[in-house]
C-alpha cells in the first residue's frame, strides 16, 4: 500500500512539473529565438572528446563524460565547473545519466571498458561496478517511475536491466539481440518513453529500430520460469521475446539498399533513439543515412518492403501487385483504380497557396531542388489533398537525388495517385522510382500499366528510355539470379555468426515506415551522434554532423531553419535544456558549448552558417564519398568537391535527364 502511495505521489509530481516545464518551453522556444541562437559559453575542463551530456530534471545541472575517463558536473547558468571526478573507467565514457529521485546525487556511467559504474557525487565514491557486458557499453537509459532501475545497451548485443534496490545487486539480460541476429549484432542506443515507462526503444547495427514492452517481456520470463520449475536446464528453444512484445520500424527503402551500402563500407546503424515529450513519436539518427521520425500511433507499412514473390494465377500477387477486376494493388496495399479522378477532388488551389506553388515552380526551374521541396511541403501542409502538390514535390525529389529522395518521391507518387488515379506524371514517376529503388519487376509492371492507361504516351522518348533501362536490368537480374538466391538473409540453421532467426525475419516483415525524414547533416564517422527534440511540443529537430555543424529543422514542415558551427571537427551530442531555449553541445573538441538566443542588438553569431544549402550539399557528397577520402577528411585534409556549396544533385551524382522527359514531363504542374 505504501509503495502504491509513493508511486501515485511520483506520478502527481511529474504531471505538475511537466505542466510547468511545458508552459516555460512554449514561451521560450520560438522561431525567432531559434533563428537567433548563438554561442553563450564554452565550458573548459576535459582533456579528451566529450562523448555524452545530460541535464538533471530541474535543468540547473549539466553532467558530461569524456575520453579522459572523467565525469564533470557543471552549473550551466554561471558557467562554472562544480565537480571533476575520475570515474574509475579505463576507457572512453560514452554515457552518463542521473538516477531519478536521487536528488541528483547518483550518476551512472558506461564506457568502452565494458563496465557500468554507479557514483555518489556527494562523497565522490563509486558505489557499484558492473562487469557483465563483454563489449563496449554505449548508452544508459532511466525512467522516472523506476527510481532504482536503469538499462543499458552494449555492443555485445545485450540490453541489460539493473535494480539497485536488490541486496544482491546485479544485472539481468532483458533483451538478447544475438538470439535473433547472430553474434555480430551490436546494440548502440536505448531509450525509455517519458509517458509510458514500460516502452523501451533500442537501436542497433542495421537499419531496423526496435520497440519493446518491458511488462510483456518480464511476464513472459516469469511464466517460463514457473513452467520450468524443478528442471535443471532451461529450454533454450523458447522464444526470448513473446509475440506482440516487439514492434520494428524501418525507413522503407533501406533494407534493399543495405547490400549496396555494405559493399561501399557504409555502415547503417542507429546511433541514437529518443521519444517525443508526449511519447507518441520516436526520433532516430540513422548512421550512414538521415534522421527519421516514426509516428508510434499510426501504423504505416513501408511502400516497397519485402515484396511478395511472383505468382501467375489470376487475382494473385504478381511481382508485388495484385490484379483483380481491373484494379491493381501494389505491395503496400495502395490501389490504382481506373477512375479518372476521385469525386469532389479539385485541382485548384487558393490564391495564397497558388503563389507558394509558383515560387516552388520557379525554384524548380532554377534547379534549386531543396528550396522547391521546402516550398511544396509548405503548401502541402495547408492543402494535404492536392495531388498536384505531391506530384510536383516528387519531381523535385527525383531531380535532387539525395539519399532516400527516390523513396520519398515514390511515397508522394502513391499519395498523388490515391487522390487522383488519372495523374499521368505521378504514375510514370512511380515506375521510375521503383526502378531507381531496384524493384525492377515492379517497375516493369507499373510501366506496362502506365502504357495501357495512357496509350498516347507509350511511344514517348521518356517511356521508351525507361522501358529499355528496365529490360536491361531485368536481363542482368535474371543472369545473376542463381548468385542472389536467398539475398543477404541467412537463416540460423546455416550456423553463420551473422545469421537471422525465423522470428527476426517475421518481425522485420512487420516493420512500420517513417513519418518524416530530415536531411542535411552527415553521420558516417561516429556511432554516438545524437538527434533530439527541441521545444515543449517538439516543434524542432536538432542533430550533430561530421562537418562540425549542428542542424535545426522544423519538425512538421521538415524545413531547415538554422545551421551553426559547433565543433572544429564533429558535433556528436546535443541536449536541449528541459525548460528553456538553451542547448548544450559537444564533440571532438574537449569542451562543452552552451547556446542561447542572442539579443537583436548584437547581430547574428559568427558561428551561424549562412550557406545552409551549400553545407547540405557538401554533406551529401561526404556521405557518398570513398571511405579513404572520408578518412583523409577526418585527418584534416581538404578534398576537392567536399567542402563547397556548388549547385547540383549532391550525393546522387549528376542529373543527366532531360527536364522535359520527352512527352512525359518531369517539370512540376
Amino acid at each position: 500500500m505504501a509503495k502504491a502511495n509513493i508511486a501515485q505521489d511520483i506520478i502527481h509530481r511529474q504531471i505538475q512539473e511537466r505542466k510547468a516545464r511545458s508552459f516555460q518551453r512554449s514561451h521560450h522556444v520560438t522561431d525567432p529565438f531559434i533563428r537567433r541562437l548563438g554561442l553563450e559559453a564554452e565550458l573548459q575542463g576535459h582533456t579528451g572528446c566529450v562523448n555524452c551530456l545530460e541535464w538533471n530534471e530541474k535543468g540547473d545541472l549539466l553532467a558530461s563524460g569524456s575520453d579522459d575517463q572523467h565525469m564533470m558536473l557543471w552549473d550551466p547558468f554561471h558557467h562554472k565547473k562544480l565537480l571533476s571526478m575520475h570515474t574509475g573507467h579505463t576507457a572512453n565514457i560514452f554515457s552518463v545519466k542521473f538516477l531519478p529521485h536521487s536528488n541528483d546525487r547518483i550518476l551512472i556511467t558506461g564506457a568502452a571498458d565494458t563496465k557500468v559504474h554507479v557514483h555518489d557525487v556527494n562523497s565522490r565514491e563509486t558505489l557499484h561496478v558492473f562487469s557483465e557486458h563483454t563489449n563496449r557499453v554505449k548508452r544508459i537509459a532511466t525512467a522516472p517511475l523506476w527510481p532504482n532501475t536503469f538499462w543499458n545497451a552494449g555492443e555485445d548485443g545485450l540490453i541489460r536491466q539493473y535494480d539497485l534496490q536488490e541486496s544482491d545487486t546485479h544485472s539481468d539480460v532483458l533483451i538478447d539481440l544475438t538470439e535473433y541476429c547472430g553474434q555480430l549484432v551490436e546494440a548502440k542506443c536505448v531509450s525509455v518513453s517519458p509517458q509510458d515507462n514500460n516502452c523501451l526503444a533500442v537501436g542497433a547495427s542495421g537499419p531496423f529500430v526496435r520497440l519493446y514492452d518491458i511488462r510483456m517481456i518480464h511476464s513472459h520470463r516469469k511464466n517460463l520460469q514457473q513452467s520450468q520449475s524443478g528442471l535443471h536446464t532451461f529450454c533454450s528453444r523458447q522464444k526470448p521475446i513473446p509475440e506482440g512484445a516487439a514492434q520494428y520500424y524501418v525507413a522503407g527503402h533501406l533494407p534493399i539498399k543495405l547490400p549496396d551500402y555494405n559493399n561501399r563500407l557504409r555502415v547503417l546503424v542507429a546511433t541514437y533513439v529518443t521519444f517525443s515529450p508526449d511519447g507518441t513519436e520516436l526520433l532516430v539518427n540513422m548512421g550512414g543515412e538521415q534522421v527519421y521520425l516514426f509516428d508510434l500511433t499510426f501504423k504505416q507499412r513501408p511502400c516497397t518492403f519485402l515484396l511478395p514473390k511472383s505468382h501467375h494465377n489470376s487475382g494473385e500477387v504478381q511481382n508485388g501487385k495484385t490484379s483483380t477486376n481491373g484494379i491493381h494493388r501494389y505491395s503496400n496495399g495502395f490501389r490504382i483504380s481506373d477512375n479518372k479522378i476521385l469525386v469532389g477532388q479539385s485541382t485548384e488551389l487558393p490564391p495564397h497557396l497558388e503563389k507558394v506553388k509558383q515560387r516552388a515552380n520557379d525554384a524548380f526551374a532554377r534547379q534549386q531542388w531543396s528550396q522547391a521541396i521546402e516550398l511544396y511541403s509548405l503548401a502541402v501542409q495547408s492543402a494535404p489533398r492536392s495531388a498536384m502538390l505531391y506530384g510536383n514535390r516528387a519531381a523535385a525529389y527525383m531531380k535532387r537525388k539525395w539519399d532516400g529522395d527516390h523513396y520519398d518521391a515514390l511515397r508522394d507518387c502513391l499519395q498523388a495517385l490515391a487522390l487522383n488515379p488519372a495523374h499521368l506524371k505521378a504514375h510514370f514517376r512511380l515506375a521510375r522510382c521503383l526502378f531507381e529503388l531496384r524493384y525492377v519487376s515492379e517497375a516493369m509492371d507499373c510501366l506496362e500499366e502506365f502504357k495501357a492507361k495512357f496509350p498516347e504516351q507509350a511511344q514517348s522518348s521518356a517511356c521508351e528510355a525507361l522501358d529499355r533501362d528496365i529490360r536491361v536490368a531485368l536481363f542482368s537480374k535474371t543472369d545473376n539470379q542463381d548468385d542472389k538466391k536467398g539475398g543477404s538473409v541467412r537463416l540460423r540453421p546455416g550456423g553463420r555468426k551473422d545469421s537471422l532467426s525465423e522470428d527476426e525475419l517475421l518481425l522485420r516483415e512487420k516493420s512500420l515506415d517513417y513519418k518524416h525524414r530530415y536531411c542535411g547533416h552527415c553521420n558516417t564517422t561516429t556511432d554516438i551522434k545524437e538527434a533530439s527534440f527541441l521545444g515543449s511540443n517538439a516543434q524542432y529537430i536538432v542533430s550533430g554532423s561530421d562537418d562540425g555543424s549542428f542542424f535545426i529543422w522544423e519538425k512538421d514542415t521538415r524545413a531547415l531553419v538554422q545551421v551553426l558551427q559547433g565543433d572544429e571537427s564533429i558535433v556528436n551530442c546535443l541536449q536541449p535544456h528541459p525548460s528553456y531555449c538553451f542547448l548544450a553541445t559537444s564533440g571532438i573538441d574537449p569542451v562543452v558549448r552552451l547556446w542561447s538566443p542572442r539579443p537583436e542588438s548584437e547581430g547574428l553569431d559568427r558561428r551561424v552558417v549562412q550557406d545552409m544549402e551549400g553545407a547540405c550539399q557538401a554533406n551529401q557528397r561526404r556521405m557518398n564519398a570513398d571511405p579513404l577520402e572520408v578518412m583523409l577528411l577526418n585527418m584534416g585534409y581538404r578534398i576537392t568537391g567536399l567542402s563547397g556549396g556548388s549547385s547540383g544533385s549532391g550525393g546522387g551524382g549528376s542529373d543527366d535527364e532531360d527536364t522535359s522527359e520527352g512527352q512525359v514531363q518531369c517539370r512540376p504542374s
